[in-house]
């Protein structure tokens, strides 16, 4: 069964770091010291877990324009499986009280983020020279009479 909850531990931490290098730093040949960055300590940290196996993790930090979600990682053998879903799902969840929650998404996986509610404003941009957009969570207003 697939959960996503803080990381509590530093094993988990760890777990957390060891996806991000596979996905980041080694396949998509991010720098170190860029998908390592200073926020690192600061920003709040999750992880999908099934069968006590860490198979995704996520981090979101408060800025000035809002929470920016970030990291999202899941390794190749367990994309398509909805792990990426329950770690988006669950980060909303989490800050359905905050006013503006976003992303800059890698341009391959816009389409993902806009199933998810997520709308791309302004043009393509390159971080750790990889094409992005940002993406604002549309908020679900009831109409009132």
């Amino acid at each position: 069964m697939l959960t996503v909850k803080y990381i509590e531990t530093e094993g988990e931490y760890q777990s957390a770091r060891a996806i991000r290098e596979e996905v980041f730093i080694l396949g998509q040949n991010v720098p170190r010291e860029i998908e390592l960055d200073e926020y690192e300590d600061t920003a709040t940290h999750i992880i999908a877990v099934e069968n006590e196996l860490a198979v995704g993790t996520a981090r979101w930090r408060c800025t000035d324009e809002g929470v920016k979600l970030e990291r999202f990682a899941v390794p190749e053998p367990y994309r398509g499986k909805g792990v990426g879903v329950a770690l988006v799902e669950f980060a909303i969840n989490e800050l359905r009280e905050k006013n503006m929650i976003y992303l800059n998404a890698q341009e391959y996986v816009i389409s993902f983020y806009q199933k998810l509610n997520f709308e791309g404003i302004g043009d393509i941009f390159y971080e750790a020279g990889i094409p992005h957009q940002k993406m604002i969570y549309k908020k679900e207003f009831k109409k009132t009479l």
